[in-house]
């Protein structure tokens, strides 16, 4: 089954681009499935001369077009996510029989979409092919960067400190000049650039101390992030100042080693020194005392 969010994200895009058959089934029978008929043809969503056929619904969604109206006639006060929920729970009870006329009406449309792509792409111009190339690329780049924005957020990760202005407006928000977002915001860049030097410096010192907030929270979090294994999401700027920092390390550990090892050589010697001198002395007595005997 298709994931619920997107199911009701898109749902509102499909019902423009794709045409339901109305049924008299009451609710009650809203599981059952209905004959082949009343299954929607095989064709694309929205096959325009001006752009490329768009690909067609599954299996799932074919039968989500099919029972939105009926469950929305007869339960009018019920929100759209919750409609999509109950027809979700309905195709979840149904069996594989029940399931196969949408399954093969989706098929039959794949087959329909790829003659249809094929019959489009030989259309196209090498500077049209050349375009959707670079579109595709932007469009899979974009998509990239609202996942990994999606698994930061997830992660924790701190949210970036906020400029003065922008403390200013979200201090000053609900009671700015204007009816729309966009009118308040230029009401209140009006408002910003009329204060005197002494006002802004307290939204000055918030966004200092916001810094501050966000140096201690961003460290804290690349931590933590070393820790599970996540270095690609760390800043090149903390990498850099690990491997810095561990490269001095190093060069301190190895000064210290010279430095215990030339002090025990030196040690050593000093007691070596010490014990000729006592050998030495000591055979000198022996001499002398042999001397006296004599």
């Amino acid at each position: 089954m298709a994931p619920f969010s997107l199911v009701t994200a898109s749902v509102s895009w499909l019902a423009k681009s794709f045409s339901v058959l109305s049924t008299t089934s009451t609710l009650a029978r809203c599981t059952s499935v209905l004959p082949v008929a009343y299954v929607n043809p095989v064709r694309c969503l929205t096959s325009q001369a001006s752009g490329p056929p768009k690909k067609p619904l599954n299996g799932y969604l074919r039968y989500v077009m099919q029972q939105q109206p009926v469950i929305t006639r007869h339960n009018p006060e019920i929100k759209s996510v919750d409609i999509i929920r109950k027809i979700a729970e309905q195709w979840r009870t149904l069996n594989q029989e029940q399931k196969q006329p949408f399954e093969e009406a989706s098929v039959r449309a794949r087959e329909q979409f790829k003659v249809d792509l094929e019959h489009y792409q030989a259309q196209l111009s090498p500077a049209q092919v050349q375009q959707q190339v670079l579109e595709k690329r932007q469009r899979m780049a974009k998509r990239k960067a609202i996942r990994k924005k999606r698994e930061l957020t997830n992660l924790g990760k701190p949210k970036r400190p906020r400029s003065p202005f922008n403390i200013f407006m979200s201090e000053h928000f609900v009671e700015a000049r204007g009816t729309t977002t966009q009118a308040k915001m230029k009401s209140l860049l009006e408002d910003w650039r009329n204060l005197l030097g002494h006002q802004k410096q307290v939204y000055t010192q918030l966004a200092e101390d916001d810094k501050i907030r966000y140096k201690n929270e961003m460290k804290s979090w690349e931590d933590h992030m070393m820790e599970i294994g996540r270095e690609d999401l760390i800043r090149e700027q903390t990498l850099s100042a690990n491997k810095n920092l561990a490269a001095k390390t190093a060069v301190a550990k190895k000064g210290t080693k010279k430095a215990k090892a030339k002090a025990v050589k030196k040690a050593t010697t000093t007691e070596k020194s010490k014990t000729t001198r006592k050998t030495a002395k000591s055979s000198a007595v022996k001499i002398v005392r042999m001397t006296k005997k004599t």
